[in-house]
């Protein structure tokens, strides 16, 4: 069994994260601060889930100013200004919320079927992490870039793969170095999707992974591949 002080600091960080999730979900849908991007309503929840008060912040500072009915409640004709990173910060979380979809999906399939390649289940993890995580990041970039742009479905997914794939990528080299480093270095044969313990070492897995993706998102944004959000 993993150490009993990370089996409770583990349910302490999934209960916060939870429940900030909840929060953003629950203003969006109840209190109606809905996005003016929809696809920004799954992505602010779903960042929560890892990043826990810091995606609350970021929500409160960044996302309700994008909200058309926080703006009329506040008297304000548009979003006021905001620092140009937040920018950068928006578009990493939006990979990050397709990297996290994926990777919690992906997990439970692999482990619950048992597979296996050399004897270890890390590489189907990881390659079905890494399949999953690019479906659901290139549909998220989708909803962000066609109704921008104006574009069908085709060239819609093209130019969503155009924008995910290298984000993606750097968000998953981040997330899997550290995992790595957890199963054979730190916590061997102690951590498994069953275990509370897994998936908070997942969340800090996916912050180093937003940061990884950093620098890749400055690149595409500057390029216009990738739409500042």
């Amino acid at each position: 069994m993993p150490p009993l002080w990370l089996t409770y600091l583990s349910w302490a960080a999934l209960a916060l994260a939870g429940a900030c999730a909840l929060w953003i979900a629950g203003d969006q849908w109840v209190r109606g601060h809905r996005q003016q991007m929809g696809i920004m309503e799954a992505v602010w929840p779903i960042t929560a889930l890892y990043y826990g008060p810091v995606a609350v912040w970021g929500y409160r500072r960044f996302g309700l100013p994008k909200s058309p009915a926080w703006r009329a409640e506040h008297g304000l004709d548009g979003p006021p200004e905001r620092p140009g990173w937040s920018s950068v910060a928006t578009g990493v979380s939006h990979c990050g919320a397709g990297c996290t979809l994926g990777d919690v999906v992906a997990e439970w399939v692999v482990f619950g079927l048992g597979a296996t390649i050399l004897g270890l289940s890390l590489l189907p993890e990881y390659i079905g992490d890494y399949v999953l995580a690019l479906a659901f990041g290139i549909a998220f970039q989708y909803f962000a870039i066609a109704p921008m742009r104006g574009l069908g479905l085709r060239k819609g997914l093209v130019e969503a793969a155009k924008a995910d794939v290298l984000s993606l990528t750097s968000f998953e080299v981040g997330l899997f170095g550290w995992m790595t480093l957890m199963q054979f270095v730190f916590f061997p044969a102690h951590i498994h999707p069953d275990r509370p313990t897994f998936w908070f070492l997942m969340q800090i897995g996916m912050i180093v992974g937003f940061f990884t993706a950093w620098p890749t998102n400055v690149w595409l944004i500057r390029k216009g591949i990738k739409e500042a959000m």
